[in-house]
C-alpha cells in the first residue's frame, strides 16, 4: 500500500510538471505572465504540502542568486509570484543595445527594478540605441553604480550628459567605441562625484578639433581610484583628470599616442599614492619612468613593448620603488632591457612575488641574484628569452626555494633542464612548457613520474611570435592580468542577464592556446595564494 501511494504522489509531480513545461514554451522572458499560462501555487500538491509557498519572498531571492542564469529564467515562469521576486532580486543585466531596444525599455525595467550594474552592447554591424533609450534608462534607473557601454555610436554628448544628472550614484563606467566626446565625458566628471572607476577606449568623438579640449577634472576626480585608457588618439586630454584624482591607485595606458614623459613626471609629482601602472605601446623613455620612481608606494609595474625604456629607467624604479610585489616585462625584442636592470631589481626589491619576461634576454647571473635576493618569488614566466637554457633552469631549480609556478615557453631549453627540476624548488607545484624543441615527452614524463605531487604541462608546438599586446578585454595576451569575469548568457531576444556571480580564470585548470599561454597560466598561478 506504500508503494502505491507514493506512486501515485511521484505520478501527480509529474504532470504538474508536465504541465509547467508545456504552458512555458510559449511565455517569453520579459512578458507579463497571464492567469491561464501560471497560477499560484495551490498550498498542496494531491495532498503533499508545498512547503516553498511558505518561504519568504527573502529566502527565495536568495535561492535564485546561487542559480545559473538559465535556471533563473525558467524559476521566473513557475508563477507570478515567482516571476516577480527573480525579477526583483537581478541586480546586474547585460542587454543587447540595439535601435529596438527602446520600445520595451518601460516593460523591461518594470520587472528588473533594482539593477545596479548594466551592460549595453551593440552589433558593431546594427543600429545602436540613442540618447532617447539611455535618458529613459537612467530615468529608470536612478541607482545605477556600474555601466559597460560598447560600440554605442548613436549615443552622443547631450544622451551622457542627460543621463549623468540622472545617475549620480555612478561608481564605475567603461566605455568602448562609442561616438560621444570631450563633452560627454565631462558631463560624467561632473555629475558622478561617487565615479571610482573610468576606462575608456577608442572614443570615436574625440575628433582632431577636440585635441585642446582638457577632460576632467571635475567633482569626480575625488573619488577616481582606476583610470584605464585604451587606443586614444588624444588620450593627453585626460591629463587634467589624472593630475586632479590625488587618490589614483591605478593608472593603465594602452596604445595612446603621444609623447607621455612630460605628463608622467606632473602626475607623479602630483599623485604619489598610485599602487599600479600598466604602459603598453606608449611613448615612454627613461624620463617617464624616472617620474614614475617617485611613487613609492608602487607594488605593480608593467612595461610592455615600450622599446625606449632601458636599464637605466628600470633601475630609477628599483631603487626608490622597494614595495615591488609584481614586474612585467616584454623588451619587444629591443634588447635595452636585460641583466643590468633585472640585477637592480634583484638587490632593492626584496618582496618580488610575480616576475614575468617576455623577449628579454637574462643569463645566469642576473637570475642567480633574483632567486637568492627574491625570497618571495613565487610565480616566474620566461617567453621567448635566447639566453634561458639548460643553465638558467638549473640555477632556478637550485636557488629559488619559494617559487610555486615556472612558466617557460620558446625558450632553448632541454629535458636536462627539466630534469633539475626534479629536486629542486621544494614548494613548487606547477610547471608548463610550450614550444620548447628541446623538452620531449619522455622528459616531461620522467618528471612527472619523479615528482608525482608537480603537475606538468607540455606543448612542443612550433614557435610563433611572442605577443604581450593587451588584449579588448583588458587582459594582456602574454602579460599577466587577474580579472574577475562575470558570466553573461542571452536572454531572449534583446536581453541577458546574470546574478552577479562571476567565473575567475583561477578555477580553470586547462591551458589556452596560441598567444594566450602565458596569461592563461599566470592567471591562474596566484590561486590560493590570497595575494
Amino acid at each position: 500500500m506504500g508503494q502505491s501511494t507514493s506512486t501515485a504522489a511521484i505520478s501527480g509531480r509529474r504532470d504538474v510538471s508536465l504541465s509547467h513545461r508545456s504552458k512555458s514554451k510559449s511565455t517569453t522572458l520579459i512578458s507579463t505572465m497571464h492567469d491561464d499560462e501560471a497560477e499560484e501555487p495551490n498550498g498542496s500538491f494531491d495532498g503533499l504540502s508545498d512547503y516553498i509557498s511558505d518561504l519568504p519572498d527573502e529566502c527565495l531571492a536568495c535561492i535564485f542568486q546561487s542559480l545559473s542564469t538559465t535556471d533563473r529564467k525558467r524559476c521566473s515562469l513557475v508563477c507570478r509570484r515567482w516571476l516577480m521576486i527573480e525579477g526583483q532580486s537581478r541586480h546586474r543585466l547585460s542587454l543587447n543595445a540595439q535601435s529596438d531596444l527602446l520600445g520595451v525599455i518601460p516593460s523591461l525595467f518594470s520587472r528588473f527594478d533594482a539593477v545596479t550594474k548594466l551592460a549595453l552592447r551593440c552589433d558593431r554591424r546594427s543600429v545602436s540605441i540613442g540618447d532617447e533609450a539611455l535618458v529613459l534608462i537612467s530615468q529608470r534607473c536612478r541607482n545605477l553604480t556600474r555601466l559597460k557601454l560598447r560600440a554605442c555610436r548613436d549615443l552622443t554628448d547631450a544622451g551622457m550628459a542627460a543621463f549623468a544628472k540622472n545617475c549620480k550614484a555612478l561608481k564605475k563606467l567603461s566605455c568602448g567605441s562609442c561616438a560621444f566626446g570631450v563633452k560627454g565625458m565631462n558631463a560624467v566628471l561632473d555629475n558622478c562625484p561617487a565615479l571610482e572607476e573610468l576606462s575608456v577606449k577608442r572614443l570615436r568623438g574625440m575628433t582632431d578639433g577636440a585635441a585642446a579640449e582638457p577632460i576632467g577634472p571635475g567633482v569626480a576626480a575625488v573619488s577616481l581610484q582606476r583610470i584605464c585608457l585604451k587606443e586614444l588618439y588624444n588620450g593627453q586630454c585626460f591629463g587634467p583628470l589624472i593630475i586632479g584624482a590625488k587618490n589614483l591607485r591605478t593608472l593603465k595606458l594602452f596604445r595612446c599616442t603621444g609623447d607621455w614623459d612630460k605628463l608622467l613626471q606632473v602626475i607623479a609629482d602630483r599623485v604619489t599614492g598610485m599602487v599600479e601602472i600598466h604602459l603598453e605601446r606608449v611613448q615612454v623613455s627613461d624620463v617617464g619612468l624616472a617620474a614614475i620612481s617617485s611613487c613609492l608606494n608602487l607594488e605593480i609595474l608593467h612595461l610592455v613593448k615600450t622599446p625606449e625604456c632601458t636599464n637605466a629607467g628600470l633601475k630609477y624604479v628599483a631603487e626608490r620603488c622597494k614595495l615591488l610585489r609584481k614586474l612585467h616585462v616584454d623588451g619587444w625584442k629591443a634588447n635595452r632591457i636585460g641583466d643590468e636592470g633585472l640585477i637592480a631589481i634583484a638587490k632593492c626589491c626584496s618582496n618580488l612575488q610575480e616576475l614575468v619576461l617576455i623577449s628579454v634576454n637574462p643569463t645566469k647571473l642576473s637570475l642567480e641574484m633574483l632567486a637568492s635576493n627574491c625570497r618571495n618569488l613565487e610565480r616566474l614566466a620566461l617567453c621567448g628569452s635566447d639566453t634561458v637554457g639548460d643553465v638558467e633552469i638549473s640555477c632556478i631549480a637550485g636557488k629559488c626555494i619559494a617559487l610555486k609556478k615556472l612558466c617557460i615557453k620558446s625558450c632553448p631549453i632541454s629535458d636536462q633542464g627539466m630534469e633539475a627540476l626534479a629536486s629542486g624548488c621544494p614548494n613548487l607545484v606547477k610547471v608548463k612548457v610550450k614550444k620548447c624543441r628541446g623538452v620531449t615527452s619522455e622528459g616531461a614524463d620522467w618528471l612527472r613520474a619523479n615528482r608525482e605531487s608537480l603537475a606538468v604541462n607540455l606543448d612542443t608546438g612550433e614557435p610563433e611570435h611572442q605577443d604581450a599586446s593587451a588584449s579588448d578585454g583588458g587582459a594582456q595576451d602574454n602579460g599577466v592580468e587577474f580579472p574577475a569575469l562575470a558570466n553573461q548568457v542571452g536572454a531572449a531576444s534583446i536581453a541577458s542577464s546574470s546574478n552577479g556571480r562571476s567565473t575567475s580564470f583561477k578555477s580553470r585548470l586547462g591551458l589556452l592556446s596560441g598567444r594566450g599561454f602565458v596569461a592563461c597560466t599566470l592567471r591562474r598561478l596566484s590561486s590560493g595564494n590570497g595575494r
